[in-house]
């Protein structure tokens, strides 16, 4: 009896270490894809900022632009797109790496998402960032700069670390919001939760959403509804979409495990 624990401990420590060992792999291979979209990207910072930077420079008066506070602040800055850009190159692999994890411990019905799942969420999450820098950026700024310069005998004069890092706060913000249906129908489609539970919480949907765009975004009120809205909207699509796969993909694991 004594030998059978002994073992029994042994078999859970070597599979403890083998699990560790391949997320260590597989956090390597998700390093070294970053690496590479990072250098790629580094050629191109200039530009990429130039890109970022149009919806500012658009809402900017007559006469005023970007500057840099400290002298390193343009070199960091073009580092930080070019990793930024990078991730966001990098994000399939990314996602890949991390589901390649966890289907071990799935159904065969479940390991089948991988490919729907990995595309879905790359789509949906450049999908929010194209509606937020094209369709919202340029009010946000246009309103933000505008009541600033409003108040009185004030000039425009935005640093680039700045600038920087209320841009990608936003574009995170509105990739996150989009990837909602994702995640609702994943996890109705792992049985956690379904249709019927999602409509019941509906009406929490509007609040938690405003909740997200008052994290997420600056502390002025366009913003926030700019975040809310659409939150609420894709949490409507999340539950249509929970009602359409995840009742499919319940009946086929129970056809499976019966």
């Amino acid at each position: 009896m004594a030998n059978e624990q002994v073992h029994a401990k042994k078999t859970g420590f070597a599979d403890y270490l083998s699990h560790f060992d391949e997320l260590r792999q597989r956090l390597i291979v998700s390093a070294l894809a970053w690496l590479v979209c990072f250098a790629v990207c580094y050629s191109q910072a200039g530009q990429l900022f130039a890109f970022l930077s149009t919806p500012l420079h658009n809402a900017l008066p007559t006469g005023s632009q970007l500057v840099f506070i400290h002298a390193t602040e343009p070199f960091f800055t073009y580092l930080k797109v070019s990793a930024l850009a990078g991730a966001l190159l990098a994000l399939p692999v990314f996602l890949w790496q991390a589901w390649s994890f966890i289907s071990p411990a799935l159904y065969h019905g479940e390991k089948r998402l991988a490919l729907p799942f990995v595309l879905a969420s790359c789509l949906c999450f450049g999908s929010g960032c194209y509606f937020g820098f094209t369709l919202i950026f340029p009010q946000v700024f246009i309103f933000l700069i505008s009541f600033g310069t409003n108040l009185g005998d004030i000039n425009a004069m935005l640093s680039m670390a700045g600038y920087l890092t209320l841009c990608c706060r936003l574009l995170f913000a509105f990739g996150v919001v989009f990837e909602l249906p994702i995640f609702m129908i994943f996890l109705s489609c792992l049985g956690v939760i379904d249709h019927h539970t999602l409509r019941r919480y509906r009406k929490y949907a509007l609040l938690c959403g405003f909740v997200v765009g008052a994290l997420l975004t600056p502390p002025d009120i366009f913003s926030q509804t700019a975040i809310a809205l659409p939150f609420v909207v894709l949490y409507e699509v999340g539950i249509w979409g929970a009602w359409i796969f995840g009742a499919k993909e319940q009946s086929e694991t129970s056809s499976q495990l019966s």
